[in-house]
């Protein structure tokens, strides 16, 4: 019997951190053995966790990417992307092998500041991925927010916060993000650094953690990538903070969720199976 579909529950997966390389890639330019043996596995583990996420039923219907969809830029020429297949060309066929729609962010690996420009990474992303820097998409009542740690002063060059190991989004996105937010719907948050990694004010008061609490009732969740572990923040920030690991490292390495705009619910439905403080996780059974 065919399942009919619902208009308030509905089921989506987060996959983060998938790395991906080409031929282009320089082996043995990674931090260590595990790193270098697992950047030559990404795609491979890609394409694992999609086969599971696509025969899937009730189907999934939305996919999220919290960033580093690939990995590094091989050249700084625009041009160059054009005119050879790179990991960004590899990435969008792996994506569209999902047969749902599936909603890009920004990784730090997905930049290369100063050697690339910000807004050379923000133009190959329009062009090869569809992808805005943030943005967001409704669906069956809830809101699901891609932000962008890295479009604030701590990734500009020119300015006296430059430091790459921390993230913060700039008064722009911040006023956007609470635009979003204002309209009090059940809301997910995906962003790419841990927020204990994110400045957390940028103008006096006003920054991401503020806002965060704020707006902790509607918020459903948090969810980051970037250090390849799972992690559990619980409520720090006001709503709920996961840290998910990487398919870089283990192709079980996704979250899939059940939400209920009806009763403003999320269930993750493989919770039981992540190995906490690990890169890995046991495979869903369905």
């Amino acid at each position: 019997m065919a399942q009919t579909a619902s208009p308030t529950r509905f089921h989506f997966a987060v996959v983060s951190d998938t790395h991906i390389i080409d031929d282009y890639y320089q082996k043995g330019t990674e931090n260590g053995v595990e790193d270098n043996e697992s950047i030559l596995r990404t795609t491979e583990r890609l394409v694992s966790a999609r086969t599971l996420i696509n025969s899937l039923r009730p189907k999934i219907e939305k996919v999220f990417v919290p960033g580093d969809c690939f990995h590094n830029y091989p050249s700084a020429d625009y041009d160059f992307y054009f005119k050879n297949r790179t990991r960004i060309d590899i990435a969008k066929e792996l994506f569209d092998g999902f047969e749902m729609p599936v909603h890009l962010g920004f990784g730090n690996h997905d930049y290369d500041v100063p050697r690339v420009s910000r807004e050379m990474s923000h133009r190959l992303f329009a062009e090869k991925l569809k992808a805005k820097p943030y943005s967001s998409v409704d669906y069956k009542g809830f809101r699901f927010v891609h932000l962008n740690n890295f479009m604030g002063a701590t990734w500009d060059k020119s300015s006296d916060q430059f430091n790459k190991g921390l993230g913060s989004l700039g008064v722009e996105q911040l006023n956007w993000f609470e635009g979003q937010l204002q309209d009090r719907k059940p809301t997910v948050v995906f962003i790419h650094y841990p927020l204990w990694i994110v400045v957390p004010t940028e103008v006096k008061d006003y920054g991401l953690h503020p806002l965060l609490y704020k707006y902790r009732d509607s918020i459903q969740l948090v969810a980051a990538g970037h250090w390849h572990k799972w992690v559990d923040f619980a409520h720090t920030y006001g709503p709920q903070h996961y840290v998910t690991a990487a398919t870089r490292y283990d192709p079980n390495a996704y979250m899939l969720f059940e939400a209920d705009s009806k009763k403003q619910t999320l269930r993750w439905m493989n919770e039981d199976l992540v190995q906490w403080s690990t890169h890995y996780a046991k495979p869903y059974k369905g």
